[in-house]
């Protein structure tokens, strides 16, 4: 029959539509963006080139935005290209280079650190290709013109486990915050929550805030030394689960599982010690959702002409909830089909 031609005709074609637009849907609905734009939109017909990059593998949060990129990927009909920047500015800005010297039909980068790699970014805005920027500002957006900046309210998750353990512990007693990379935007804004949230309490002493750079093995030597030097801490907020993790073992190999834990990103081993006890509280930066969507921002934007501002905002906030034993599984099982 004419204009029949793209009709699907066996039960495989029937299944990838489906996938696909199931898939778009489910995550354009976690986003607040409307479901019927992600069905519309569907596959590309003809197979992608995108480039991705993010702070570092070694870090759990970006192993996993890793395979929802990948994931969605597939979906979308999109050849990812990894370009790993191993908890390092300055491999990451030698990485980004690379990237920028080849061709792509969409790019997606998280900074190791905010102004480190605007240099090959401009050159790859200058040549055409969007570029979606993940969870931490490559520059300030007035200064950068990428397509997109999809992160959650780094503030609010930090505020909001720093009020989770101020509470628990009475609103009196010693804290720790355990840094990520001061030159991130994303530990920026969880310090600022933490901060906003600590001055109301009086009665709370910070005892220290170093960095640990996401590095567990930085975080297990500083808590080596903060468990010798103070006799006493109630509570300690990490700016990942991955540092928080980590600094439990050192607690309970010294026997001060006392300390409440809070950590950020809701990561899979985080939220089975919450669910133990072992952490107080985390809550979800979404990698999933993060990575899943900068794929479907860029197919978006290279077949159907989404444009930059208009049809997508210049900032999509992609929160996660706080984790409690309450919501511990169903985080988990969303995770595991990388919706958030």
């Amino acid at each position: 029959m004419p204009g029949m031609d793209k009709t699907p005709t066996t039960r495989r074609d029937l299944l990838q539509m489906a996938a696909a637009g199931g898939a778009a849907a489910a995550l354009f609905g976690g986003m607040g963006v409307n479901p019927a734009l992600a069905a519309e939109m569907g596959r590309s017909e003809k197979p992608l080139k995108a480039a991705f990059s993010n702070a570092g593998l070694q870090a759990t949060w970006c192993a996993q935005g890793k395979k929802a990129a990948e994931f969605w990927g597939k979906l979308f009909n999109v050849d990812v290209t990894w370009f790993d920047g191993q908890l390092d500015a300055v491999k990451q800005r030698a990485a980004i280079d690379n990237m920028a010297s080849q061709k792509w039909d969409f790019v997606a980068i998280q900074a190791f650190g905010i102004g480190t790699l605007t240099q090959p970014v401009q050159k790859m805005i200058d040549a055409g290709i969007p570029v979606i920027d993940m969870d931490t500002l490559i520059a300030p957006l007035d200064q950068i013109n990428v397509h997109s900046f999809l992160a959650p309210d780094n503030e609010f998750m930090g505020a909001s486990v720093t009020q989770a353990l101020c509470n628990a512990i009475g609103g009196k007693g010693k804290m720790i915050m355990t840094q990520g990379a001061l030159g991130h935007t994303g530990a920026q804004g969880r310090a600022k929550g933490f901060n906003s949230v600590v001055k109301q309490f009086p009665n709370i002493e910070v005892l220290d805030t170093q960095p640990a750079d996401w590095d567990v093995s930085k975080t297990a030597r500083l808590w080596e030394t903060y468990l010798t030097k103070y006799p006493q801490i109630d509570a300690a907020f990490f700016h990942n689960d991955d540092m928080a993790l980590a600094a439990y073992n050192i607690m309970k190999a010294h026997n001060r599982t006392n300390i409440l834990i809070g950590g950020v990103d809701a990561m899979p081993p985080a939220i089975q010690a919450v669910s133990e006890g072992r952490m107080f509280a985390t809550v979800r930066n979404p990698s999933c959702r993060i990575h899943g969507g900068a794929i479907i921002a860029g197919v978006a934007a290279v077949v159907s002409g989404e444009k930059s501002g208009q049809g997508i905002p210049k900032n999509v906030v992609t929160d996660g909830p706080v984790v409690t034993k309450a919501n511990a599984p169903g985080m988990q099982w969303m995770e595991d089909h990388f919706l958030i």
